[in-house]
């Protein structure tokens, strides 16, 4: 895969908390761990890869303030860093929904970059490690992992509800599931919420 080394994300994690300190960063850590977790239980995902992925999914928000944007600024960066898969989960971890439509929140992108983001979505075939990072993004609170339920409700009360919003959610649910079968275990199992 190509994604940085643990050591490189990490300072690459560490750089961006410096430019915009937030409890994104907290966040990251958490989802970085939730994937790693799960990874160790799945024999075709790499638990270091998934560690990374985890660590940078929202590293776009190193550039500050935006909404949307910020997958396509994480996406930019990863990819002048010759990070592709990293690029890619920038871009991938918002949409188990493959609809640009589904994000909650402010689409604060130009109409070039709406229509970019659009298309990769909408052509790309998601693989594991697409399909992991959203489920860590889903259970991951600053605070640590939480029930995927608590994580929904507050990316709506913060961000709002929208026509998507309940597609949105049931394929969390159906990650949610795929991910359980593959580890023969649950989540709660996992994580002891």
């Amino acid at each position: 895969m190509k994604v940085p080394s643990i050591s490189k994300a990490e300072l690459m994690l560490h750089e961006a908390s410096v430019m915009n300190p937030g409890l994104w960063v907290k966040h990251n850590q958490v989802a970085a761990f939730c994937a790693r977790r799960i990874a160790e239980r799945c024999s075709d995902l790499d638990n270091d890869s998934a560690y990374v992925l985890g660590l940078l999914h929202d590293i776009g928000r190193r550039f500050g303030e935006g909404d949307l944007i910020h997958t396509l600024r994480g996406y930019k960066y990863m990819i002048e860093s010759y990070y592709v898969d990293s690029a890619r989960i920038c871009l991938t971890h918002s949409f188990p929904y493959k609809d640009l439509q589904c994000y909650e929140g402010i689409n604060d992108c130009t109409n070039n970059e709406t229509e970019f983001l659009s298309r990769y979505i909408k052509r790309i075939d998601y693989n594991d490690y697409d399909r992991l990072i959203q489920l860590a993004d889903a259970i991951s609170d600053p605070e640590g992992p939480c029930i995927m339920e608590k994580r929904l409700v507050n990316v709506v009360m913060r961000k709002g509800f929208n026509e998507f919003t309940i597609l949105k959610w049931k394929e969390f649910f159906t990650l949610k599931e795929y991910f359980e079968a593959k580890m023969r275990c649950t989540l709660d199992e996992l994580f002891r919420f």
